[in-house]
């Protein structure tokens, strides 16, 4: 789109590059007006954001010279706009019209009223409905581009990566004009990336568009089919903000009662088969070639042959030629699919504490002969009958391979390794081994914590993992993943609850008490004000309707309020050992990933070297249990490895002989040292994947695939040639 200006006033074309304005320009914008001139679109793009955002800048008369605008339509300088209004004079006045309905949704969802007349309007078009819905397809497609003119104001970088509120409305209307159209995968999938690019982060604002992603979900929820609903269980499993989960998890309570089922019901019977006929797998016959989908590890892989049965790289020629609407169908299924593989193992990974049972008829419908979940599902350990089992060789198997039957009746629940005896755990590490099975997550690898002598004597609240620094945003950001509730901590004079997660199953609710970093030179935040860092305190255990604790942002010392009778925490030798496990579990996967002693790049001890004893005490020190799990599997790995005879584990390092050096690198943090008198070498991962590791028993230890990384390259390190690390070798 070409934006016009019609007017040479510097002040205008300058209005037009800010994002909002305080500067007080109201008696020149109505003098322009009143004399008859038009301003600049970006200048009106620029007052409406103003009078929108901060009504109180703005006088009533200035407030209804800018409402009474009526061109541009939208604000000029994103993408999907500029789109829209380049089309619409080659549209009619119907759509015109529609657009302006769509910039009326000003509430948080859709009225009758408003539904009637947007019917009424997608009537008043007088094309097709598939016709309608790509073009209002291909508008939304372009919502999350960088806008087309940046913003030259302070802040501007920031707001540059969110929606323009003022469109954010039109946005809003064209997703619940959508959902009154035929229903149709290629809106259910638009409408998903939408509510998940609408959530992402953006420095110094947090979400990008809250409001946008609710309605994303609200349209979601009126989609008639399993597509839909497919989706919202997708969303529920990967969505993190409070706001919108809560939208989530209405639509899915609302369909499972319509359906008379539970909420853990609706969910797995929700997951869809995108096309797999068998598990993990279908082929597709397009003319002379085929296609075949298949499901390899986390990952979708679509094989292509051609006429004489030789595997391709792309489509054949004559695929994309004869057959291109199933060419498309193909290519949006693999991303459906990795999608909802990465939801379903998150799913999955919450279940030990989800306390789930199944008949066996039902299991083995929804998750060992499901199309795609099956994927997952058979490289588990499963208690059927109270029987442990696993999948193998087209069954059911135990640990001396006999293959399992049982009743429909029969119970079956997720093997946890917590009450198990150790030998029958290595077993079925071994089992898996043998069998060449890459478990989705940690499971017969899981992490087992016990209750230790020093949380006997404190006995209500441990302190395993106290006295960590830890990055805020990364924490907030795991914590939300793995169920848990927090509230980033901004530095002000206000007080917060720990990070809490409730196990209503269990009757109780775990605390992680943290609080923001401060010293006497105060404390380091983001440009919104949020701590970059938190220390870790107590973990505690509470009913789950006990009053809540708060503390001030950055004190640490946490207290009911002043009219909240008291409730003794709960002992931990009562809470269940599973429980006991899983909430630690969690407080050391927090600190394992977001501690600043695992940054390569904090050797400084960052701002005043004020961390310096923090990160070598945690960067070189005793292994947490997590990292001992790491060893124990080391141990094994490492006589497989192309470079075994140059390596060795010993205690906490995996030893590197190099032709220049020799390295160690620690086995909780990855960090390394130079032997023989401990130089540091910092060396920043790029994507490190674990090459040459041969068969891994499980996905998801991005520090194992770092330490196997660095391994490869410190074996060979005269064919370094990255100087930033070769100048440290010399």
């Amino acid at each position: 789109m070409t934006v016009t200006t019609h007017t040479s006033d510097t002040w205008a074309e300058q209005l037009g590059q800010q994002h909002t304005t305080y500067a007080n320009p109201w008696d020149k914008v109505l003098a322009a007006l009143r004399g008859g001139r038009t301003l600049p679109d970006l200048a009106v793009a620029t007052l409406r954001r103003t009078a929108l955002l901060h009504p109180y800048w703005v006088n009533e008369s200035s407030r209804k010279a800018i409402a009474a605008l009526q061109e541009p339509l939208l604000n000029p300088g994103e993408a999907w706009a500029e789109r829209a209004m380049d089309e619409l004079p080659g549209l009619g006045e119907p759509w015109r019209r529609l657009l302006a309905h769509a910039l009326t949704a000003r509430s948080a969802r859709p009225t009758r009223t408003w539904e009637k007349t947007g019917r009424a309007l997608l009537d008043a078009l007088g094309e097709e409905p598939d016709a309608v819905r790509q073009r209002l397809l291909s508008w939304l497609a372009l919502a999350g581009r960088p806008r087309t003119v940046p913003y030259t104001s302070p802040g501007g970088e920031w707001y540059g990566a969110t929606y323009d509120p003022y469109n954010a409305d039109a946005l809003r209307g064209l997703t619940w004009l959508l959902a009154l159209l035929p229903p149709h995968a290629d809106t259910v999938r638009a409408l998903g990336a939408l509510v998940t690019h609408s959530l992402g982060k953006v420095t110094g604002i947090g979400p990008r568009s809250p409001k946008l992603a609710n309605a994303g979900v609200i349209a979601l929820s009126r989609i008639e089919g399993d597509a839909a609903l497919a989706e919202l269980a997708r969303l529920a499993a990967r969505v993190t903000y409070k706001g919108t989960l809560k939208q989530i998890d209405t639509a899915l309570t609302a369909r499972a009662e319509a359906m008379g089922l539970s909420r853990d019901e609706i969910e797995e019977m929700a997951v869809p088969a995108y096309g797999l006929t068998d598990t993990g797998r279908s082929v597709h016959v397009l003319g002379d070639c085929t296609a075949e989908l298949a499901v390899e590890g986390a990952k979708a892989v679509l094989t292509w042959r051609n006429a004489t049965g030789k595997v391709v790289k792309s489509p054949p020629a004559a695929v994309r030629r004869d057959h291109p609407d199933e060419l498309k169908d193909l290519k949006a299924a693999v991303k459906d699919v990795d999608k909802m593989l990465g939801a379903q193992s998150e799913r999955l990974d919450r279940l030990f504490l989800a306390r789930r049972r199944w008949t066996y008829a039902a299991w083995r419908e929804r998750y060992l002969d499901h199309p795609l979940v099956g994927t997952l599902a058979r490289r588990l350990l499963w208690t059927v009958d109270g029987q442990a089992c696993g999948f193998a060789d087209g069954a059911l198997r135990t640990l001396d391979d006999a293959e399992v039957t049982t009743t429909p009746a029969a119970p079956v629940e997720l093997w946890h390794p917590t009450g198990r005896e150790p030998a029958d755990v290595i077993a079925w590490r071994e089992w898996l081994e043998r069998h060449g099975v890459t478990q989705p997550f940690k499971q017969a690898h899981r992490e087992v914590y016990l209750l230790t002598d020093a949380e006997r004597a404190t006995r209500v609240y441990s302190n395993r993992f106290a006295a960590h620094v830890l990055r805020q945003h990364q924490f907030h950001s795991l914590a939300a993943v793995r169920g848990w509730n927090n509230k980033l901590r901004l530095c002000v004079d206000d007080s917060y609850p720990p990070a809490t997660r409730e196990l209503p199953q269990w009757g109780l609710r775990a605390e992680f008490w943290v609080d923001g970093v401060e010293d006497g030179s105060g404390a380091e935040v983001t440009g919104s004000g949020s701590y970059l860092w938190l220390a870790t305190d107590q973990v505690r255990f509470y009913p789950i309707d006990a009053p809540r604790h708060y503390a001030h942002a950055g004190s640490g010392e946490y207290r009911l309020g002043w009219n909240q009778p008291p409730t003794e925490p709960v002992p931990l030798a009562d809470v269940p050992p599973l429980v006991l496990s899983e909430v630690l579990r969690d407080a050391d996967l927090f600190v394992g990933v977001a501690s600043i002693g695992n940054d390569p790049t904090w050797q400084d001890g960052g701002p005043e070297g004020r961390f310096r004893d923090y990160w070598n005490a945690y960067g070189f020190g005793e292994l947490s249990q997590s990292a001992e799990t790491r060893r124990a599997l080391l141990s094994r790995l490492v006589p497989r490895l192309a470079i075994a005879d140059r390596c060795t584990v010993e205690g906490r390092f995996l030893h590197v002989r190099g032709d220049l050096h020799t390295y160690k690198i620690h086995l909780g943090s990855g960090n390394i040292l130079i032997s023989p008198h401990d130089r540091y070498l910092c060396i920043v991962p790029q994507g490190a994947g674990p090459a040459d590791a041969g068969h891994l028993p499980f996905e998801g230890d991005r520090t194992l695939s770092v330490i196997l990384s660095k391994a490869v390259m410190l074996a060979r390190d005269t064919e370094i040639t990255d100087r930033t690390i070769t100048s440290q070798l010399g």
